[in-house]
């Protein structure tokens, strides 16, 4: 993955960590004295300066009663709002092994259509 790729990723997944928190009522200040970190820290993961490691991903996904991959994508209307049913509703009934080779193989089918 290029710096490019984490940069983006890291501001996707702050944006999802602040939507998600905002919408579970909590400050920065409460979720990072959850998370047992410093304020200025959790500013940096959610303004996607740092991208979390995934340790810490998943304990803000646990805290925030999301999945993991929730904080992955922005869900917005149209195929966006697809993509969301897929991960709440498809996704997690299929085992971690087979989760990782479907969203592999959705990777590889966008790379090779934004080649065309």
């Amino acid at each position: 993955m290029s710096k490019e790729d984490v940069g983006q990723l890291a501001v996707v997944v702050g944006q999802a960590i602040a939507k998600r928190r905002l919408a579970k009522g909590l400050t920065q200040e409460q979720l990072s004295e959850r998370l047992g970190i410093g304020n200025e820290a959790l500013s940096r993961i959610e303004r996607g300066v740092v991208p979390p490691t995934v340790t810490r991903l998943e304990e803000i996904a646990g805290i925030l009663e999301c999945g993991v991959l929730e904080l992955m994508y922005t869900h917005h209307d149209g195929a966006q709002d697809q993509a969301h049913h897929l991960l709440r509703h498809v996704l997690p009934q299929l085992t971690e092994y087979d989760q990782l080779m479907v969203l592999e193989v959705l990777e590889r089918l966008t790379t090779g259509l934004l080649r065309r």
